[in-house]
């Protein structure tokens, strides 16, 4: 039976993708971890996991992967042969007041990550005659941060990437650095995912396309940053899920320094304006009937921390694999809303 284990398991990203490789494979087994931090709603991460533990073949661990002992007891009991990443401290904007959280979670969490991966080679060695061979894949969820205030787009894992303007994105370029490092001395093959501005169902409560909602459900008036002058590339979850399932069944070849290291961008490769965006969503939200009335708009400058826009070039994700998200908007909000409506009800107004 293969072993997988996701960090971050409760986390959007990460229950959906646990969720859909459990619904589809068969002789796996996926072996969770997530500390269910409050950054935002922990009922949210409660009721992915739930719905996680309904399959047989799901192991739950409650631990911080910044707890070293936590992390090396899941690998010495479980052997997982692939490992997904995408436990972080997520978020631009609580990077600036809240540094603390993304050093644990993003460096020392990813630290031991790798420090697991590099001594479960040497457990291998020392058991010649069991089948467990050390981790095959390392899979870990970089971000679009990482390009900064870069002017050129599309965005290429090309472009020189040395300008963070938020913390966030330095940890997660951080993590790029690390991973090449542990892929060039101890060969653990390790791919990178530069996700762009993830969506849908189920999703994080702080990120805009939820805010906006809470507010337009209340009748406040929601913020447009940059006076509405942004892009962003909206990439719906499912897309996200199918482009990181295929990339865990490929581990990297060697490159031209003999390291197995890549970086893929996964964007939908068609950036939208903000308040085309926020058109779309209002539409949605009135055709489920969730709202009655479209919302008054504050137009701001921009916050520290954010960009103009985002852009995936995602040329080579679709040389390598075949793959490129392609979830128009609309379809993506229309599904979102259906939710939100079945999930909050009346009762997400009262709060």
């Amino acid at each position: 039976m293969k072993v997988i284990l996701i960090t971050g398991a409760a986390g959007f990203i990460g229950a959906n993708l646990a969720k859909t490789i459990l619904g589809k494979e068969q002789d796996v087994r996926i072996i969770g971890i997530d500390s269910m931090t409050d950054y935002y709603d922990v009922s949210l991460k409660q009721s992915r996991l739930e719905e996680l533990q309904e399959f047989a073949d799901f192991i739950f661990v409650r631990g911080n992967i910044a707890d070293k002992t936590v992390v090396q007891e899941v690998f010495s009991e479980y052997r997982p042969q692939i490992v997904v990443n995408l436990a972080a401290q997520a978020g631009v904007r609580y990077s600036i007041d809240n540094p603390d959280a993304y050093i644990e979670s993003n460096l020392i969490g990813f630290y031991n990550i790798l420090e697991a991966c590099r001594h479960s080679y040497d457990a291998a060695q020392a058991d010649p005659g069991a089948a467990y061979r050390g981790v095959e894949h390392l899979v870990y969820a970089s971000s679009s941060s990482v390009y900064g205030s870069n002017e050129k787009v599309p965005y290429s894992t090309e472009d020189r990437v040395d300008n963070p303007v938020s913390l966030y994105a330095a940890t997660k370029k951080s993590n790029e650095l690390m991973a090449h490092a542990y892929s060039k001395l101890y060969g653990i093959p390790s791919t990178g995912l530069r996700f762009f501005t993830v969506y849908g169902p189920a999703g994080r409560p702080d990120m805009a396309y939820f805010k906006f909602t809470d507010k337009l459900v209340r009748g406040e008036k929601i913020q447009i940053y940059n006076y509405g002058d942004m892009k962003r590339d909206f990439t719906y979850i499912d897309d996200i899920v199918a482009g990181v399932r295929k990339v865990m069944e490929q581990p990297p070849k060697e490159n031209e320094q003999g390291v197995r290291y890549k970086v893929y961008n996964i964007g939908n490769h068609r950036p939208e304006r903000l308040l085309h965006f926020v058109e779309l969503l209002e539409q949605c939200l009135l055709e489920e009937g969730i709202i009655t009335k479209a919302a008054e708009k504050e137009f701001l400058p921009m916050q520290p921390g954010d960009v103009y826009q985002t852009y995936a070039d995602t040329q080579e994700l679709w040389r390598d694999f075949g793959f490129r998200p392609d979830t128009a908007l609309k379809d993506g909000l229309r599904r979102f809303a259906e939710w939100y409506k079945n999930y909050y009800g009346g009762e997400r107004e009262k709060k």
